[in-house]
């Protein structure tokens, strides 16, 4: 459904004084596919890309280079109209903070009809019946209609951003970090939400989350960033034990889980710079299993079967443990 091929973004940060501007590699060759009806979660650090792939995938951010193509249709060879007819139409984004990405100066009605109304969907009562139909389908009364944002709780606000997000029937809803705004109490909530709307829907769905067992429990697959680069992708029963690379291994080591104990993988070494990524593969400088080749050409994709991908010279074993892999580490 939606394909992305090599696709790069680099975004110029001002630093070092007035006149000079440093390149911020924010997504470095990513190649990435979306089949109708599936989950895929992206994890990774904060400033690996996480959010840089999703405006990608949703139009907002034009790639510097590489192509995103939704339906076999090139989006940025496209006319703007068409483009945002396209987009507007078929993929809906639930932002992080929902009180910051709904207006607080619109009610809730208005909020959920402009989607509506800037792509004529409709007559004007049936956009109506669309917005109290909105409501129903994410939980909230018809009296939510007449609230401004600011007069809801945050898990409402975020079941109207859903709502927003779906109210033009899209194919794929990408959501980034929908619960790390809201209460522990909610989380779970808007979650369910999400995944219950999927399957009643049929929609196909981008989760990105720090919340990495949350995400391994959701998807179908899950995709590991690290420094703007996409660095595994694999089914999301390969995670964690199945998984190959390094990165992937020791994020999740680091991640608490209900019953199992956490038990780190620990990474020393220089954390490179967006600005001035290393040469080579991107995680060398924090790699246990790193040597002169990784330092001098990024690794080629390889495969673990047709649905795991990752990007390393040295993989780890599959079905190697955390404390194997600690004590190759010491």
């Amino acid at each position: 459904m939606l394909e992305l091929k090599d696709v790069h973004v680099v975004h110029r940060a001002r630093s070092g004084g007035l006149f000079t501007r440093d390149r911020v590699h924010a997504l470095t060759a990513a190649n990435l596919t979306i089949a109708p009806g599936e989950t895929v979660g992206v994890v990774g650090e904060s400033g690996c890309g996480k959010s840089t792939l999703a405006r990608v995938l949703v139009g907002l951010q034009r790639p510097a280079a590489g192509t995103v193509t939704f339906h076999g249709r090139d989006l940025w060879a496209l006319k703007e109209p068409e483009r945002r007819a396209l987009v507007g139409s078929s993929v809906g984004m639930v932002f992080q903070d929902p009180s910051t990405a709904l207006n607080r100066r619109l009610p809730v009605r208005q909020v959920l009809r402009d989607p509506l109304d800037v792509h004529r969907a409709g007559t004007p009562a049936q956009r109506e019946a669309r917005v109290r139909e909105l409501l129903d389908l994410v939980g909230l009364p018809a009296s939510a209609a007449a609230a401004l944002p600011g007069q809801l709780s945050g898990g409402q606000r975020q079941r109207v951003a859903v709502a927003r997000a779906l109210a033009l029937e899209p194919e794929l809803v990408v959501a980034d970090e929908p619960t790390s705004a809201l209460d522990v109490s909610v989380r779970a909530q808007i979650l369910n939400l999400l995944l219950d709307l999927k399957e009643r829907l049929g929609l196909a769905l981008v989760f990105v989350s720090h919340d990495i067992q949350t995400v391994r429990r959701m998807s179908d697959r899950v995709v590991t960033m690290y420094l703007g680069r996409i660095v595994e992708q694999a089914p999301a029963g390969d995670v964690p034990l199945r998984a190959r690379h390094p990165y992937t291994r020791a994020l999740f080591s680091a991640t608490p889980g209900l019953i199992s104990p956490i038990n780190p993988i620990p990474l020393v070494g220089v954390v490179p710079s967006a600005t001035r990524p290393p040469s080579g593969c991107p995680f060398r400088t924090r790699c246990w299993r790193a040597d002169d080749v990784c330092a001098a050409e990024m690794p080629a994709a390889r495969t673990a079967d047709e649905h795991h991908l990752f990007h390393c010279h040295h993989p780890v074993a599959a079905g190697a443990t955390d404390v194997e892999l600690i004590q190759e580490r010491s």
